[in-house]
This record gives C-alpha cells, sequence and structure tokens, in this order.
C-alpha cells in the first residue's frame, strides 16, 4: 500500500498552495458573520466562491459540462486540504456543491442538470436544506411537511427548523409528504423550492454563538412546480439517503481536524504551566499525543474513503464513521484548548486579555451543534453497528 501522492499530484498542491497563499481573503469574509452586515457579508461571500471557481478549485470532479473539471477525486481532495491549511473560508453555496450538486447529478433530470448546476458553483444561486422538523428529532422519516398535487403544481404547507444559510438561499432541496397513507419511509419525496415564493416565511435563529447560522422555514401554500420533483414521485427517501451521504463526509473533514490540531498545539507553546510551555507538561503532552493519534487514524480512514470513491465502490457506513469520528475528535480538540487556556478560555472575542483571536470558545459551541447535525452520534452509532457490523436491533 502506497499512501504517498504521486509526483504530479504534488506539483498540483504546490500550484494549488501558492494561489491560496496569494489570494485567500485576510478579513471580511472568513470571519464570523455575527447580527450586522449580514447582506455585505453575504456579497463578499459570493464573490469568494466566484473567484475561486473562476481559478478552477470548485468541484473539480464534477463533470465539464456542468462546471466542474472532471479530474480524479485526488484532485478534490487535495484542494480541500489546502483550503484548510490556508484557512480559507468555507464556502456560502457549500450545500450546494457538497450535497445537491451530487444529488442531481445522480438522480436529477437533463434539464434540472442543466438549469441548476452550473449557478451552483458560481454562487449565482445558493441552496439550503429543507430536512430537520419541529418535533421530529432525529427521526428524519417523521416528518409532516404536506405537498398535495394542484395541477402542474405541489402546494406545499408545513415548517422547516435548523435551516443552515436560509436567509442567503434562492432555493431549498426540501423533503415533503406526498402520500400521508404509506409507511414513513415511503410517501415521500424529494423537490426543489424556490426560496423567494409567495407563502414561504424565514425566520433567524441567533445561537450561542451569536451567529445567526440556522433559521426556522415556515410554508402557507407555497406553489412549487411538478417539474421540480427530484426522482419519482414517493421515493425521494432513496433520493434523500444520496443527499445524507454527501452530508456526512462534509461534517467530518479529517483535513479540518488537522487543521484545528495544528492550531491547539501552536496555541500550547504559547501558555507556560510551572516556568515552561504548556507542550513540555507531560500530563498535557499526553493529551495531545492521544488527539493527534485520533486525528492521524481519521486521515487514514478518509484516505480509505478516497481509495473507495477512485474504484467506483459504494462506501456504506464508513461515511457515517467519518463524520462520528470528525465532529467528536473537533469538539474533544476544541475542549483541550479551553482547559489550556484556563480562565481566559470563555472570552469573547474583542475583550482585552482574548486568546487565539476568541476562536476557540466559538468553535467548542460550533462544533457541539455538528455532532448534532446530520444524525447526532447516538443515532451513528446505531445505525453503524446494525447495517455495518450486523449487530441486532436493542430491544
Amino acid at each position: 500500500m502506497d499512501l504517498n501522492f504521486t509526483a504530479e499530484e504534488e506539483a498540483f498542491r504546490a500550484k494549488v498552495r501558492a494561489w491560496m497563499t496569494e489570494n485567500v481573503p485576510k478579513s471580511g469574509v472568513a470571519e464570523a458573520r455575527g447580527s450586522e452586515g449580514e447582506k455585505e457579508w453575504a456579497k463578499r461571500a459570493r464573490a469568494w466562491q466566484r473567484h475561486l471557481h473562476e481559478a478552477g478549485y470548485v468541484a473539480l470532479s464534477w463533470p465539464k459540462e456542468f462546471g466542474g473539471q472532471a479530474m480524479d477525486p485526488v484532485r478534490q481532495t487535495i484542494v480541500s486540504e489546502e483550503m484548510a491549511r490556508a484557512q480559507a473560508p468555507q464556502l456560502l453555496g457549500g450545500l450546494g456543491i457538497a450535497m445537491l450538486g451530487p444529488t442531481l447529478i445522480t438522480w436529477g433530470s437533463e434539464e434540472q442538470k442543466n438549469r441548476y448546476l452550473k449557478k451552483i458553483l458560481t454562487a449565482e444561486e445558493i441552496w439550503c436544506q429543507g430536512y430537520s422538523e419541529p418535533g421530529s428529532g432525529s427521526d428524519l422519516a417523521s416528518l409532516q411537511t404536506r405537498a398535495v398535487i394542484d395541477g402542474d403544481n405541489f402546494v406545499v404547507n408545513g415548517q422547516k427548523v435548523w435551516t443552515s444559510a436560509a436567509q442567503f438561499a434562492d432555493g431549498m432541496f426540501c423533503l415533503v409528504r406526498t402520500d400521508p397513507e404509506a409507511p414513513k419511509h415511503r410517501g415521500i419525496s424529494y423537490i426543489l423550492i424556490d426560496m423567494h415564493s409567495p407563502g414561504l416565511t424565514v425566520r433567524p435563529l441567533v445561537q450561542m454563538t451569536g451567529d445567526r447560522g440556522f433559521n426556522e422555514v415556515f410554508f402557507d401554500n407555497v406553489r412549487v412546480p411538478r417539474a421540480n420533483l427530484v426522482g419519482k414521485l414517493n421515493e425521494g427517501w432513496i433520493v434523500a439517503n444520496s443527499t445524507l451521504f454527501h452530508e456526512r463526509n462534509m461534517l467530518g473533514s479529517a483535513s479540518g481536524a488537522e487543521q484545528r490540531f495544528l492550531r491547539l498545539l501552536a496555541l500550547a507553546k504559547t501558555i507556560e504551566r510551572g516556568g515552561r510551555p504548556l507542550t513540555a507538561d507531560p500530563v498535557f503532552r499526553q493529551r495531545l499525543a492521544d488527539l493527534e493519534s485520533r486525528v492521524i487514524s481519521m486521515r487514514y480512514h478518509s484516505l480509505r474513503l478516497l481509495t473507495d470513491h477512485i474504484r467506483g465502490r459504494n462506501p456504506g457506513v464508513e461515511a457515517m464513521v467519518n463524520k462520528l469520528v470528525g465532529t467528536e475528535l473537533n469538539h474533544d480538540i476544541a475542549i483541550a484548548a479551553l482547559e489550556a487556556m484556563g480562565d481566559c478560555s470563555m472570552l469573547a472575542r474583542g475583550e482585552e486579555l482574548v486568546m487565539d483571536k476568541g476562536y476557540w470558545p466559538y468553535e467548542w459551541m460550533f462544533s457541539l451543534g455538528m455532532i448534532i447535525g446530520g444524525g447526532t452520534s447516538h443515532i451513528q452509532k446505531n445505525i453503524i453497528a446494525e447495517r455495518g457490523l450486523k449487530m441486532p436491533k436493542s430491544r
């Protein structure tokens, strides 16, 4: 087994790294949005994604006819790693690129592919995900938002919640119940909704980080063309699982975890305890060693997933392992950073004695939410045990 990149791939990495060094915004996009100036922030974020796309570094593995580069997934992995290394801003259109786009390439009609895919890449259209609902918890299949067929349209009524970036979005890929008499995993359809439709209301939710990243979305007789159905009527659960697979890979990024660990290591070198750097403290050094071993393990697991992708194999529950391990690891890295900072650990950005620009209190709060998003850790463990390890269901 050769875990090294080829000379051509390393040359590509050097080219990407040089571009990132020259082009990654130093401010204005990378910082948290907060509650003020969101429209201006979104405008800058769209411009950053457009600039990255024009350079050829967005969705490299997508087919060329849909705006991609038709490159192998290794190149896309290298770009993702170099973006994390350069602390490049996450893409405002990330949900469309990482989740909806691949789903449409697999399940969408030719008309849908031609209509939506290129605009996803250029940030001309931003997408959000309409899955979670009040009262459903992690039981996604219990959703109650209804879509009734009326001529050439669906008429949608109901509510979604925890909808990331809905306040910026132009469209939503949404699960709706189209046959209330069918078993709960059936009778669900996957449709695309224009966020500017009459009867649709977005209400931002303020998080404990101070951001307004999540939203409530209400549908009051919202009309959606039947041409916006992805896949077959009442068989949206199959399409939805494709999207969930891509979401779990997105939430559990090995390169992101590696960069967070390196930031923790740099922080520990600046903190003294007992007259010596914290990295020289045997107890904390063991803590760092344990975290680094988990980072390395996750990286090797990601290489396994990459190999499966190259060889055309469906990784199955391995993607859930990525999400489970990655989100919990990110939270544990943040906890270690807070413990290292001691009394300064909960100071907010802008306060006089804040350490590392206030990054870690924010990361600690945000990473806790990611353990829940995309299916809680307990849900992931149950699925891995039952479907991956073939263990019996608990009674």
